[in-house]
């Protein structure tokens, strides 16, 4: 009799094992046993699906507001340092037509020039601030800061050549003698400004890789407001002219880099400054030929 049971209790058990398999996968999610091609299932920090004009709208004003969160103060920010050197040049029209021709010169020729190399060349940290935070390295934002600053100083080294020689660089491609002279004086006094340039655009991608922009907009503007004040009192009221031009704007660019410095020091930055460190000279070849490439793409 056990022989001829035996096969019976095999299959009865097979048939529950079969039913509590059936009834596992029946359970189971649509998503679970469904094509990905056919079923998407949004996570729960992803927006939902859309399926109509309402749901577009409300998606579109979502992401709006978060684009514009990062990107208005980073753009009222740009405008603010540029228009430093706009706000020098009217009152220096407010002076004479030479510290006009002379500052606008300066400012368009050489500043301009130097600007965009240093911008482009500081743009490189934005790659490798942005793989540095996708990887949760964190802790080499700092360190490929300051390489950049290494990179970017030197480089102010060899283009304040151009500010010592600007006057007969610029009677070179036709300029009056008058304004050459007048602008080559200006752009021996803006020099600083240029290692300004070197320290700031590093500082912004830096913080701008923490999406830390408020603060720079508010720098920013602080500086504007005073710069404006200081300009009236120096070009105008004091009558220093092209020198008080100098000293305000320089002083307005060291002032942003040194109130950002302080901001960065005082430790809001957690992991991502921790100190100065000898690996900034490290690898300087490689990353001086990103800054480059970046300079030409940007340029």
């Amino acid at each position: 009799m056990e022989n001829g049971q035996q096969p019976l209790l095999s299959s009865a058990r097979e048939e529950e094992h079969q039913q509590e398999q059936e009834h596992q996968l029946q359970s189971l999610p649509v998503a679970g046993h469904t094509s990905s091609a056919l079923t998407f299932v949004p996570e729960a920090s992803d927006i939902s699906p859309i399926t109509g004009p309402v749901d577009f709208y409300r998606a579109f004003l979502t992401e709006s507001k978060k684009l514009w969160y990062l990107a208005g103060p980073a753009i009222f920010t740009s405008i603010c340092q540029y228009s430093l050197g706009a706000i020098t040049q009217v009152f220096a029209g407010h002076v004479s037509s030479l510290d006009l021709a002379a500052i606008s010169i300066e400012n368009s020729v050489i500043a301009g020039f130097s600007f965009g190399v240093m911008l482009g060349m500081g743009s490189a940290l934005e790659t490798l601030c942005g793989q540095a935070v996708g990887a949760g390295q964190i802790d080499m934002l700092g360190v490929y800061m300051q390489r950049s600053w290494v990179i970017l100083v030197t480089t102010a080294f060899l283009l304040s050549l151009l500010y010592i020689f600007a006057a007969p660089l610029l009677k070179l491609i036709g300029q009056t003698e008058e304004m050459s002279e007048a602008a080559g004086v200006f752009a021996i006094y803006m020099i600083p400004q240029l290692f300004a340039y070197a320290m700031n655009f590093p500082i912004a991608k830096f913080l701008q890789s923490q999406s830390k922009i408020m603060v720079m907009a508010l720098i920013a503007a602080v500086v504007l407001v005073l710069h404006t004040l200081f300009s009236w009192l120096f070009m105008l009221k004091l009558g220093w002219g092209m020198v008080g031009a100098a000293i305000v704007l320089d002083a307005s660019w060291c002032v942003i880099v040194i109130a950002q410095l302080l901001y960065i020091f005082s430790g809001t930055c957690g992991r991502a400054w921790s100190g100065f460190s000898l690996k900034a000279f490290q690898n300087l070849w490689g990353f001086v030929k990103l800054s480059l490439a970046s300079a030409v793409m940007l340029w």
